[in-house]
């Protein structure tokens, strides 16, 4: 229990979040430590009351001393009348406190000095200096304490305490008056208050003082309400009201963490969250309802002008003006315009924040009621609310500071800000309605406007703004690129007046949100009739443009509604928008078929009909055999202009989606076409180069329709029944061009034996090796045989994943992230290589990089395969021994380590620095400002009975402490080591682990500690010594008794790991002596805890769930992919650096592919050249791209669409046609039935002509003709 008492600040908890999803070893490592710190707390607890029972032993009257448990109410004021009393005489005590009153007017700027003198005395001698209420008589029977001053005071001794409590009241007001300008960090304001406090409530009692500082606060805050909407000249407005808040807001929720903060350490939580109640929450209120109030009455002023002039020439008219006037405040009416209900809307957005913010400020310190529930949830009404009553919220609000105290039931925040808006809604309710009503109909009308006048119909699009989603958005809720303007105007009034339905959760507020819904369901019914209008006239009179943009103009609707159903659905979860919804799903669904039925329609009956192209018979060759049908060529080229206008306008997967139904289904139609073609000689080379042609153009589209590899490699027949489909096409495609085209001496070689046993054949059409075959002829460099097995179909080359990544419609983070891995992290290595891994306006962020791979706990080996080469290169694994400081130069990659390195270091100096200045207030009596000793007239006038002894005089005599504080310091950094280390990221301890092994200069003491923990102590050692770095760290200057201090633990920690140099102070071996006797082989132990998180061991649960082959993750799955994704995006700028890297990718993507050959197929150094990257660049990468007819005709995606090398195309048939041995026999007949040698007449060779003859006596039956 010794040490337990000696080294309280052990139990203390350190700000170290994990980083990212946490190991297993992790995870239980801050699991035991935070046990181990509960249960030592709770031992330091106990032990310290049975300390202070031994100590008020010989004080208290009674037979015997309240138990352990009741230790507590020993510190109620109805207890201190049993403590033994003291008899210090009248005039003894009556000149000491007329020393303080002479002291205190003869003496400028010594009341911090005189404070501290009596709280020593009050601490040291037991006297407790009475604090009745000012204007109260000087009653001390119950505030007696271990040598109280007598009871029997005169007049005079009554009148000389007040005074000088006065006096030290003034100065401590003006203190916390000006706690502002102590310093721009929190901490600081909060301690310097605290102190404040805690002061007065040693002069005052506690409900005098809370309502001294209530009074502070609420006058603070109704100033800074009351300058901001004075700070703009003119009327008071609502533009003015909503500048006020939007101003004020930020600075009111400082204030009310600093105070919730210093409150929590003095108060009652119920308490606490009264005071809130009182001096914030109500004041918010009553300043909001006085102001708009005020606009209210000259809003109602304006409509009687205007009421009056309207009616001048009408005695109705003015009739009408005089009753508007004579109108009552409550229920009179007026009229809002869409400006003013926008800046409502505004100002209760800006509310509804403010009251978010404040539940969370208050969650953070805990509030709990007696039922285990937060307290800190906030009550939309008071006890007695302004809609119960006539009362105004001003008058409701008002409570005496002796109501904040008496509190008897569980408090929560009661921010009735609401109730300001009462007058208000039905006015609000009313104009809602009629406004957006206006405005649909305005914005409907100025469409056909535009519809009418424009002669190509083209709808007028606008981009959507996308939000920054942390969560990653499910394929129903993908926003659309761009929809129809006058939609995005309509949807965009609707979201500004959104929060005016948000906020109204009180009985009176309910028809605001019940006009909202209905208004809601009426604009988008209007919408959506002309939606259905605009649709019809689709192709006839309007392009099929305009249908993309009908379907994506449609899904807006529908998410937005969803959207707003899920935030504005109560308790009942009845259907806001039940027909809407319906109607709109139903749209989609129609207008989705209309694109695809017209699509293909366009292709059937039009694109693929050319009977040039398409006469087999003809014996002529077709372009001299050097190129393709036209008809192939314009159905790529309509394809890849579909694609780009369905990429630019739909959500992603639904573009995917409807593309690929597109090309599945014109591809069953050229199946169909190519399967029943009888070509003569001449023009059999025709099918091959269209089939040819045709599986190129494939092969180039199915990549932007695959959104994961499983999709591509795995298709499945339920889940991506079109993907299944265009492979299933393609296969029969291939098929027809081997049956059909291939020379007859290849295919006589190959099924001259007939059918015969072909059991042994893998002829299951779902087995990813033949429902991929067509790739590997087509594609053989990126789908080889190995990666195509069953065992290996997810391993593929890194071109394969650079390709299905950059052809996807936008960025997916998910497929980036999971290239980036593949192959070693090979793409991040060339990136980083050609950047020479340094940081530039045209190069690749290194932070970007490091945040994203230090992420991946599950990949700890990630950050390595990046650096090795350059760290070996650049031989800088020794720099890992000692990292320099961040005012010395460094590389980029040097300065990412230092800075995840160091996060948990300025943690616990921060820490220690709070412990330095409470020793320093322990030892010095006082802030290092005030250390000013009380003079010896003063000193002489402490009555002799109290046996007080000077501070200075004690802590000479004592001579102790020094060593014991900096011993208490050493055990917390100790016993927070293990956890320190295990908040690190995984992958930059295997860093670590790596250097270990790599160092050249491994000592002893390394090998004890390891790498990262030598490090880490070194650099906290280094901290520790630079006074400097700890000034600008915690934004106070130090002193020299600090600075000894931070200095003496810096050589305790460097001797205990071994990086003492030369003979230590002695001192020094003292203090480690002495922990070492206290508590044998604990810092041994603590040391080994931490090394056993930085070794192999550590690393292999991570290493397990991933099996890695050949350093590349194969068994990444979507889930996992997913998770990893979610988690860099949660942290702080985690999804731009990601988008970062995915525009760098875009822009270099040829080379890329270039530098990934290089580094596969030889040794070679890769060629050094700038990437490219500006703002710019991003920039325009986010931007729609523009179509390029020409170039789209004239290429598969990057390649030239080459005529001549399709033509001649090198067609393996040794490894192509024996494939087709399995193929059913009906399918085999029909398709050699098509051979030009197969036909009747055919002018052959009798070479030919014998292998004709046994290939028809093998498959055909001659009785019944061929």
């Amino acid at each position: 229990m010794e040490w337990q008492g000696e080294y309280l600040q052990d139990h203390s908890f350190l700000d170290c979040l994990l980083s990212g999803v946490p190991g297993n070893l992790e995870l239980q490592q801050v699991l035991d430590d935070t046990e181990e710190k509960l249960k030592l707390n709770a031992l330091c607890i106990e032990q310290r009351l049975k300390e202070l029972q031994v100590e008020l032993n010989d004080t208290w009257t009674g037979e015997k001393l309240p138990c352990t448990t009741d230790n507590p109410q020993w510190f109620s004021p109805s207890n201190f009348s049993s403590l033994k009393p003291s008899c210090t005489g009248h005039q003894e005590l009556l000149d000491f406190l007329k020393a303080l009153q002479h002291f205190l007017k003869t003496e400028q700027g010594q009341e911090e000095t005189l404070l501290l003198l009596l709280l020593d005395i009050s601490s040291q001698c037991g006297v407790s200096f009475p604090s009745p209420p000012s204007g109260s008589s000087f009653q001390l029977t119950s505030r007696t304490s271990l040598h109280a001053v007598g009871d029997d005071f005169s007049i005079d001794v009554q009148s000389v305490w007040d005074d000088v409590r006065l006096h030290l009241r003034r100065f401590l007001v003006d203190k916390l008056q000006c706690s502002q300008e102590v310093g721009h960090q929190l901490h600081h304001r909060v301690a310097f208050k605290t102190q404040c406090l805690q002061q007065l409530l040693f002069l005052y009692p506690e409900s005098e003082v809370l309502s001294k500082y209530q009074s502070i606060q609420s006058k603070a805050v109704q100033d800074l309400l009351q300058n901001s909407v004075l700070s703009s000249p003119g009327e008071t407005n609502f533009d003015k009201l909503v500048q006020a808040h939007q101003r004020g807001i930020p600075s009111i929720c400082s204030m009310i963490k600093e105070d919730l903060q210093m409150l929590n350490g003095i108060m009652e939580p119920s308490m606490t969250l009264k005071f809130l109640n009182e001096t914030y929450l109500s004041n918010i209120t009553d300043e909001l309802s006085t102001l708009i109030e005020k606009i209210c009455d000259l809003q109602f002023k304006e409509n009687v002008m205007h009421a009056t002039k309207m009616g001048k020439s009408k005695q109705k008219g003015a009739v009408h003006a005089m009753a508007l006037q004579e109108q009552p405040k409550k229920g009179r009416n007026f009229y809002l315009t869409s400006h003013q209900l926008r800046c409502l809307a505004q100002l209760m957005k800006s509310l509804l924040c403010m009251e978010e913010r404040i539940l969370e400020l208050a969650t953070e310190v805990s509030f709990l009621n007696c039922g285990g529930e937060a307290a800190s949830s906030i009550q939309g009404m008071l006890k007695k609310t302004c809609e119960d009553t006539d009362m105004t919220p001003a008058e409701t609000s008002k409570q005496t500071a002796e109501q904040l105290l008496q509190v008897t039931e569980p408090a929560v925040l009661e921010f009735d800000w609401r109730c300001a808006f009462k007058d208000l809604a039905p006015a609000v309710a009313h104009c809602v309605k009629v406004v957006l009503e206006d405005i649909c109909v305005k914005r409907l009308q100025q469409e056909e406007n535009f519809h009418s006048s424009d002669s190509s119909r083209v709808m007028d699009l606008c981009s959507l703004q996308q939000d920054d989603q942390i969560c990653l958005p499910s394929r129903t809720e993908e926003p659309p690129q761009r929809i129809a303007k006058f939609c995005a105007d309509i949807m965009e009034e609707l979201d500004m007046l959104l929060p005016l339905a948000l906020a109204c959760r009180k009985d009176f507020l309910q028809e605001i949100i019940e006009n909202f819904v209905e208004v809601c369901s009426k604009v988008t019914a209007a919408v959506l009739t002309r939606l259905e209008e605009r649709s019809k006239e689709v192709p006839l009179k309007s392009p099929i443009q305009n249908l993309h943009t009908l379907l994506s103009t449609a899904i807006h609707v529908l998410q937005r509604l969803t959207q707003y159903e899920a935030r504005l659905k109560d308790a009942s979860c009845k259907p806001l928008f039940p027909l809407s919804v319906q109607r709109y799903q139903e749209l989609i669904s129609a207008l989705q078929d209309q694109v695809t039925s017209y699509c293909v329609t366009v292709c059937t009956t039009s694109i693929l009909q050319d009977p040039e192209s398409h006469h087999w018979g003809d014996p002529k060759v077709f372009y001299e055999g050097e190129r393709c049908s036209f008809s192939i060529q314009m159905w790529h080229y309509y394809l890849s202009a579909l694609r780009h206008d369905l990429w630019s306008v739909l959500p992603p997967s639904l573009a995917q989606e409807i593309l690929a139904q597109v090309l599945s289904q014109t591809l069953e139609m050229l199946v169909q076409r190519y399967s029943q073609a009888r070509p003569t000689y001449r023009r059999t080379l025709q099918i091959r180069t269209d089939i040819t042609a045709i599986l190129l153009c494939t092969e180039n589209l199915i990549w932007s329709l695959c959104s994961t590899r499983e999709e591509l490699l795995h298709p499945s027949r339920d889940i991506c029944p079109w993907i299944f489909s265009i492979h299933s096409h393609c296969n029969h495609l291939l098929t027809a061009l081997a049956i059909v085209t291939s020379p007859l001496h290849s295919l006589f070689e190959t099924f001259q034996k007939g059918p015969g046993d072909l059991s042994s054949l893998s002829t299951s059409e779902n087995s990813s090796y033949h429902l991929l075959q067509w790739l590997r002829f087509i594609k053989s460099s990126l789908f080889s045989q190995e990666s195509l097995g069953i065992l290996s179909a997810d391993e593929i080359a890194s071109q394969c994943h650079l390709k299905l990544m950059l052809s996807q419609p936008s960025c997916n983070l998910s497929l980036l992230l999971q290239t980036l891995l593949h192959n070693r992290c090979l793409i991040l290595k060339v990136l980083l290589k050609i950047s020479n891994y340094e940081t530039d306006e045209k190069g690749l962020s290194m932070e970007a990089v490091f945040m994203v791979l230090t992420s991946l706990n599950i990949l700890p080996k990630s950050l390595y395969f990046v650096l090795e080469s350059y760290l070996d290169e650049q031989q800088l694994w020794d720099h890992l021994y000692n990292l320099p400081d961040s005012s010395k130069p460094e590389t980029e990659v040097l300065k990412c380590l230092r800075l995840a390195v160091t996060k948990p270091i300025m943690s616990a100096v921060n820490q220690i620095m709070s412990m330095v200045y409470a020793w320093q207030a322990a030892e010095h009596h006082g802030t290092c400002q005030h250390r000013q000793m009380a003079p010896e007239s003063l000193l002489n006038k402490i009555p002799k009975d109290w046996n007080y002894v000077p501070r200075e005089l004690k802590r000479k005599e004592s001579g102790k402490s020094f060593t014991k504080l900096v011993a208490q310091a050493v055990s917390f950094i100790f016993t927070n080591l293990p956890t320190m280390i295990a908040s690190l990221p995984v992958a930059v301890k295997y860093l670590f682990y790596i250097g270990e092994k790599k160092l050249s200069r491994n000592t002893v003491p390394l090998k004890q500690t390891g790498l990262l923990i030598w490090t880490f102590t070194s650099y906290l050692c280094r901290t520790l010594d630079d006074g400097n770095a700890i000034e600008l760290l915690t934004g106070v200057a130090l002193d020299r008794w600090s600075k000894e201090t931070l200095g003496l633990l810096s050589e305790c920690l460097q001797n205990i790991v071994g990086q003492q140099k030369g003979i230590p102070k002695p001192v020094v071996q003292k203090i480690i002596q002495n922990m070492e006797v206290q508590r044998p082989q604990w810092i041994k132990g603590q040391l080994q805890k931490a090394r056993k998180l930085c070794t192999k061991g550590a690393f292999e649960p991570a290493e397990s769930t991933v099996v890695q082959e050949k350093g590349i993750a194969s068994e990444l799955t979507e889930q996992k992919i997913g998770m990893m994704v979610l988690d860099i995006c949660h942290k702080p700028g985690g999804s731009e650096y990601l988008r970062q890297i995915y525009h760098i990718i875009q822009l270099n993507e040829e080379y890329l592919k270039t530098e990934i050959s290089t580094v596969k197929d030889s040794a070679a150094e890769p060629h050094q050249r700038p990437l490219k990257l500006n703002h710019k660049d991003s920039e325009q990468q986010q931007q729609p791209s523009v179509f390029s007819p020409l170039k789209e005709f004239c290429c598969i995606g990057s390649n030239k669409f080459d005529q001549s090398a399709i033509t001649e195309w090198d067609w393996d048939w040794s490894k192509l046609l024996p494939g087709y041995l399995g193929l059913s026999q009906v399918t085999l007949r029909a398709l050699l039935a098509n051979r030009w040698e197969m036909q009747e007449a055919a002018a052959l060779e009798d070479e030919e002509k014998t292998l004709v003859d046994h290939l028809q006596e093998t498959y055909f039956d001659k009785s019944q003709g061929t």
